[in-house]
């Protein structure tokens, strides 16, 4: 949920919640109220009372004794100066909140109350005035707010008698007064229940994703990449941020070891070039030397001293070289230009081109080409040319047999040409097959290091490769041989009809 719709949907919670809540309490309370009241007051169908005006609710509320009051008027109006009777009647009028006055020949001869208001006194009607005794009465209004019932009569002597039942409205029934103190208390109660319902809510998926968010920002400052940012089940902005937060830590702590391990490769290639050009240099010195000492003192010595002069100055060249193409492939710069390569020609030239090299070496070199003569292939001459002399080479270096092997085979394989580069080595294990075209991996230091390299030599054979759309894999049998394969895409010409 986004951000928006949760924040409107708290509002709505905020509004509605409490509102529904209120109303199910109030329903529950004015049921219960109405049940105690019936109760209390011995009355009916108090619950639509409790729905209609107070006036009505108060009118039946002194029904009982206004129905006694009609039948000592009819059967013995004198009663009504009887102050024990009268006492009574006021006694239960007291307990619903009303009280009794009774006038004879227009003077108060009873009254309920200890203090009457004079406001009231004078509103009191008249014999006669309020008509014959009826079930409601009239609302006085004004500051006395007093519902009044009269009943008129005559006592035995003639005397005009009036029976009035007097309910102010200003009172409040306990039970009522019980149920607004319910009513606030539930009120309360369901605004804390809804404002725990949302603080937890938002603290779970504000607050708390954004306490995460600090922590991390805390971690990185201090310069540790190593721990996870878990926001779980958020979708809305601050999830997707916490998302986003993480992938940059990743990313950072990826960059951060990547430039370790470049820094690391960087101290090994320093240390690789500083022992290969050291070794031509010092070989290269020790032969000048021996020109300048007079040793070289036959034309035959001279010339051997001088041919090696130059293989090793060739050495260095090829060395330089190689790491100058190692930094375009760091740099993504390579100078590729790629043209139709007839596979059969091209093969057979390189092969004449390195096979005089192995005949000196007394290595022995085979060449089979399964393909058909037309076959082309889309490549870089000259890359192509530094693959296959970069793999030969490596498989010099570590041949060990007496008599050296290396076969070279071309084999068509439907839309591709599989090249094959064999040699009868000493092998690779297993554990470090998957890792040799790695940048700067040694099988084994100490020995590589006496073969010297730079250590770089299969990585731009890979990256060449597969800039070309190929693929490259090695197999190999320890004291048996390596077998280099690599495959190219034919060149398929299209044809629009």
């Amino acid at each position: 949920m986004k951000l928006r719709n949760r924040l409107l949907t708290a509002f709505l919670i905020i509004i509605l919640v409490p509102v529904l809540l209120f109303c199910v309490v109030l329903a529950g309370l004015r049921n219960y109220q109405a049940q105690a009241l019936e109760q209390a007051y011995g009355m009916e169908n108090v619950q639509e009372m409790i729905y209609g005006t107070s006036i009505q609710f108060f009118d039946n509320l002194t029904k009982p004794v206004q129905e006694k009051l009609g039948q000592a008027a009819e059967e013995n109006p004198d009663q009504l100066t009887d102050a024990d009777i009268l006492d009574a009647w006021n006694r239960e009028l007291e307990e619903r909140h009303s009280y009794l006055v009774v006038k004879k020949a227009g003077q108060m001869i009873y009254c309920g109350v200890d203090s009457m208001p004079v406001k009231l006194l004078e509103q009191l009607p008249d014999y006669g005035e309020a008509g014959s005794f009826h079930d409601g009465g009239f609302y006085t209004g004004s500051d006395t707010r007093c519902l009044i019932k009269q009943q008129d009569f005559r006592f035995s002597d003639g005397a005009e008698g009036s029976a009035y039942i007097v309910t102010p409205m200003r009172l409040m029934l306990p039970e009522v007064q019980s149920m607004m103190t319910e009513m606030f208390v539930a009120v309360v109660i369901i605004l804390l229940f809804t404002a725990t319902i949302l603080i937890t809510w938002i603290y779970r998926s504000i607050i708390q994703p954004l306490a995460q968010l600090q922590k991390a920002t805390r971690e990185i400052k201090e310069g540790n990449l190593d721990f996870a940012l878990e926001v779980q089940g958020t979708k809305d902005e601050i999830g997707q941020l916490c998302m986003d937060f993480e992938a940059m830590r990743r990313q950072l702590k990826q960059s951060a070891e990547e430039k370790i391990q470049y820094d690391m490769e960087s101290k090994e290639l320093l240390s690789n070039i500083s022992h290969d050009l050291k070794t031509p240099i010092t070989a290269i010195k020790g032969y000048v030397e021996g020109i300048m000492d007079g040793v070289a003192s036959s034309p035959e010595r001279l010339d051997k001293y001088i041919r090696t002069i130059y293989n090793k100055a060739n050495d260095m060249d090829k060395l330089i070289d190689e790491l100058t193409f190692y930094s375009k492939i760091d740099t993504n710069r390579i100078p590729y230009v790629f043209t139709k390569i007839n596979v059969a020609s091209y093969f057979k030239d390189c092969i004449d081109e390195v096979g005089i090299e192995l005949e000196a070496k007394n290595i022995e070199l085979g060449y089979f080409n399964y393909c058909d003569e037309d076959t082309v292939v889309i490549a870089d001459a000259e890359q192509m040319k530094r693959v296959i002399n970069n793999i030969i080479s490596n498989s010099v270096k570590y041949l060990d047999k007496r008599r050296g092997i290396i076969n070279i085979r071309i084999k068509d394989r439907g839309d591709f040409i599989q090249v094959e580069i064999e040699d009868n080595g000493r092998g690779i294990a297993q554990k470090d097959l998957p890792y040799i075209f790695d940048r700067f991996y040694r099988t084994d230091a100490s020995r590589n290091s006496s073969q010297g390299g730079s250590g770089i030599g299969l990585s731009i054979v890979k990256k060449i490769i597969e800039d070309h759309g190929g693929k490259i894999w090695a197999t190999s049998r320890e004291s048996i041989g390596t077998v280099m394969h690599f495959v190219l895409r034919k060149y398929q010409e299209v044809i629009y009809e």
